[in-house]
């Protein structure tokens, strides 16, 4: 029998697959407290709820040290959320919000106390290792963030950024927009 989808178990179940099958990839382990939290904030119950948050606190705070990725029950996740190498340090504001099967290496940033606002990714979306995603920005669909780069300017979709300070290239040029001739 199959959870229905959506729910924690087959959110979990997808996790778990997608992370390569292993109960011990951080990448896995991250997400899985992430759900947790979610599911803890959603409790209807007064008590429930206050009492699966600490529960939440107190393993959060373990995972978040050992796996060096901070991912706080309040970012909104898409579908197919997908830490790719979780080998350095992951810091995401609790704020930002990533669409559908965004893929993010290691010593990634996204969103920061320094600057009002923060990113909002769209579908579809890579970022690189050691790459940067400040401010109150927009990411498009299907953009590709190279790896050290510092975005912090609005990029639109069907795009490549690469450098610091960023530049963004179109994706697939004529082809995108139809004016090739073939």
């Amino acid at each position: 029998m199959r959870p229905a989808p959506g729910s924690l178990r087959e959110q979990v179940r997808k996790d778990f697959h997608r992370h390569g099958g292993r109960i011990l990839n951080a990448g896995f382990v991250t997400l899985l407290v992430y759900r947790f939290g979610r599911w803890a904030n959603a409790r209807n119950n007064r008590l429930a709820r206050r009492s699966a948050q600490k529960i939440y606190g107190a393993i959060s705070m373990v995972v978040s040290t050992v796996t060096r990725v901070w991912l706080p029950a309040q970012v909104t996740l898409g579908d197919g959320f997908h830490i790719i190498h979780a080998e350095g340090s992951i810091s995401i504001h609790p704020d930002v919000v990533i669409g559908k099967r965004c893929g993010i290496m290691h010593n990634v940033t996204i969103g920061t106390n320094m600057i009002a606002g923060v990113p909002k990714i769209g579908d579809d979306v890579f970022i690189g290792v050691n790459s940067t995603v400040l401010g109150n920005i927009r990411i498009g669909d299907r953009v590709r963030i190279g790896a050290n780069t510092a975005v912090t300017t609005d990029v639109p979709s069907d795009s490549i950024v690469i450098g610091s300070p960023a530049k963004i290239y179109p994706r697939l040029g004529p082809f995108v927009r139809g004016d090739a001739d073939t």
